[in-house]
């Protein structure tokens, strides 16, 4: 079992920008793919985005498209989503996750991700 670890959230203003981060323990971490969900208030868990273990598939969900990236560093064992022109409604507890399959980039399919992190609070301000 891999134990991941989001920072970098926090409070910023209406088109303003936030930088996660997501650590990873083991030495496995180069092998899976890895994903970015989160979950507003009373609503379900929504895919992000998402990245192969080479960074050559990325994946994005159609509402972050063009504002959000991506990123990954495998010598780190972290990946990274950048948040540009953020909007109130991008509000929500953002988790990373840890594809199930070595090898395999499941994209945004939910549940092919396990190993959950705890989350970090992302809160936009109109």
């Amino acid at each position: 079992q891999v134990q991941l670890l989001e920072s970098g959230g926090g409070l910023v203003q209406a088109g303003g920008s936030l930088r996660l981060s997501c650590a990873a323990s083991g030495r496995t971490f180069s092998s899976y793919a890895m994903g970015w969900f989160r979950q507003a208030p009373g609503r379900e868990r929504e895919f992000v985005a998402s990245i192969s273990r080479r960074s050559i598939n990325t994946d994005y969900a159609h509402s972050v498209k063009g504002r959000f990236t991506i990123s990954r560093d495998n010598a780190k064992n972290t990946v990274y989503l950048q948040m540009n022109s953020l909007r109130p409604e991008d509000t929500a507890v953002y988790y990373c996750a840890r594809g199930i399959y070595a090898y395999d980039y499941p994209g945004g399919r939910e549940s092919s991700y396990t190993d959950w992190g705890q989350g970090t609070q992302v809160t936009v301000s109109s």
